[in-house]
């Protein structure tokens, strides 16, 4: 039986009292996207496998090693998504949303898959955050997507703990060049290089930049910077990106090794490194030749990734505020058949209202029943008998306080339990 009730490696249950905090981080999230003119997307939670292919890069550790893929009933080679991006493109041309105007600005929450190894922080099926710009090719998107991470990260209390990484990788044309440079420095260690990089010399070597392995991290301190191989435009882009960020007071360090793990990645490329916890939560960049690659129009574009996982782990392990995560605001006790479907009547009706409320539905005592009502975090409790029901009146005690006070079970029990509560809120003393 231990197979199938423990969860596949390197997959988690987000279960009650961690799905509220992911609830809310979403919340901040979404509402950051649409005070920036982002709209929601969903996609399939999986696609074709040639659209990654074309779109992740063939010497990536994503295609190389990590993705699902699978032949479905059909003969069709189908991959689990590894990352968000891709289907955001295919889903924009297929759907034509270039057809309201540029810039489309999109945001996603979602699930993808990854065979790696499972650690803290890196799980198999992870959860992003994502937010996709078509459109514009300039330097003020790369500034407003960058500026919204960071307004998010601020929200959540962990702008203090993040760092801002940016660098440009260039264009094409700037980085055939960087690239002849990287090869010829990178022959020279080639009995050191592990054996993904040695295949990856000739194909794409600033994938070597990327790997994990101590060994060819080492090697690659010492590689040719891209920042010195960038062509007129390209620098002229980036240092506008910096001087942009630096009018909205927004630190940032160039980390010319930065390179992403993408192969989709052009010019500027960023990322969010925890001081903390020595590892990014999240990243981006653009992708100004991805489009056209996917089968539609030259179209510059740009978005990030927000690592979900990561960073409610991080606000978990900083012990982070999340509020109360009470689902109950008042618990209706009740002693006896008639009390009981009084309690469970009124129940209904003040969830009708809008009023998060509860009622025994396991046939318990009284003190279980109160029992419960504390541990589930009410604050409020109402205890009803047949003296109540016959006086048509009964006693609201606020749990934290011990307070008490009359409420009508008539008609207008939902008005007299409103005026109740705002009365006792009104009372309670200002702390500072």
């Amino acid at each position: 039986m231990e197979l199938i009730t423990k969860a596949p490696k390197g997959t988690v249950d987000i279960i009650p009292g961690e799905s509220e905090k992911w609830s809310l981080v979403e919340a901040v999230m979404t509402d950051e996207a649409e005070l920036n003119g982002f709209s929601e997307i969903r996609t399939p939670v999986f696609e074709h496998t040639e659209l990654f292919l074309r779109s992740v890069g063939d010497t990536t550790d994503v295609v190389e090693k990590q993705m699902y893929t699978f032949e479905d009933k059909g003969g069709r080679s189908i991959t689990l998504r590894p990352e968000g991006t891709a289907g955001a493109v295919r889903a924009m041309l297929e759907n034509g949303l270039y057809n309201g105007g540029y810039p489309v600005k999109l945001y996603y929450k979602t699930s993808c898959y990854r065979y790696e190894k499972p650690q803290a922080g890196r799980l198999r099926e992870l959860h992003q955050f994502g937010v996709e710009m078509f459109g514009t090719a300039e330097p003020a998107a790369d500034a407003q997507v960058i500026a919204m991470a960071m307004s998010i990260f601020n929200r959540l209390g962990l702008a203090d703990d993040i760092e801002v990484s940016i660098n440009s990788i260039g264009c094409p044309t700037c980085r055939a060049e960087y690239r002849k440079a990287l090869r010829t420095y990178l022959e020279g260690y080639k009995d050191q290089l592990c054996e993904t990089c040695n295949s990856r010399l000739e194909r794409n070597p600033m994938r070597i930049l990327d790997c994990k392995s101590p060994v060819c991290g080492e090697i690659a301190k010492g590689a040719p910077k891209i920042t010195d191989y960038l062509c007129d435009d390209c620098r002229a882009h980036f240092e506008k990106v910096q001087m942009l960020l630096k009018s909205i007071d927004i630190p940032f360090s160039i980390d010319p090794g930065l390179v992403r793990g993408l192969d989709y990645y052009t010019r500027t490329v960023f990322e969010f490194p925890s001081k903390r916890f020595g590892f990014a939560l999240g990243g981006g960049g653009r992708y100004d030749g991805l489009v056209e690659e996917v089968g539609g129009k030259p179209t510059p574009a740009l978005g990030f990734g927000l690592g979900l996982d990561r960073i409610l782990m991080a606000m978990n392990e900083m012990g982070a505020d999340f509020g109360n995560d009470s689902k109950c605001e008042v618990y209706i006790a009740s002693l006896g058949e008639a009390a009981q479907m009084k309690a469970f009547q009124l129940t209904e009706k003040m969830h009708s209202c809008g009023i998060a409320a509860d009622c025994d539905l396991c046939a318990r005592g009284l003190k279980a029943q109160m029992k419960y009502a504390d541990k589930i975090g009410a604050q409020y409790s109402i205890v009803l008998g047949d003296d109540e029901i016959a006086n048509g009146e009964a006693v609201l005690k606020n749990m934290k306080t011990g307070e008490k006070k009359k409420i009508s079970l008539n008609d207008d029990f939902v008005d007299t339990y409103i005026t109740a509560v705002t009365e006792q809120e009104d009372a309670m003393p200002i702390t500072f």
